[in-house]
């Protein structure tokens, strides 16, 4: 029955369009070391609560445009959504008041391209 053979090669599942990741990006000049690290402290607990998934965390970088900044964060969440309510979250506004006055920061969340582009 060529209907049968056919059904073991293909899946019959509906394919839901992927919704964009969103992603936190922040640009930080530490200027107080030991105050930050209570930051450094209580972060991660928020990252982890809403599945945070670091891609660039302070590495080697080069500013080509713009004032230089000495770390440089990209953080990819599940969606736009997901990153506003980590940044809104009483763990990570917790842990943002640790490093008040610790350093200079500037911190943006985008939505990424989806599948279509």
């Amino acid at each position: 029955m060529p209907g049968a053979q056919r059904s073991r090669f293909w899946t019959h599942r509906k394919v839901r369009p992927q919704m964009a990741k969103g992603y936190w990006i922040a640009h930080v000049t530490i200027t107080d070391a030991e105050r930050y690290a209570g930051y450094q402290h209580h972060a991660p607990k928020a990252f982890a609560e809403y599945g945070a998934r670091f891609v660039a965390r302070g590495g080697d970088s080069t500013t080509l445009e713009g004032d230089p900044w000495q770390r440089h964060v990209i953080i990819e969440f599940d969606s736009k959504e997901r990153a506003l309510a980590c940044y809104a979250s009483q763990a990570y506004q917790m842990a943002r008041q640790q490093r008040e006055g610790a350093c200079h920061a500037s911190v943006t969340i985008t939505e990424g391209l989806s599948d279509s582009g």
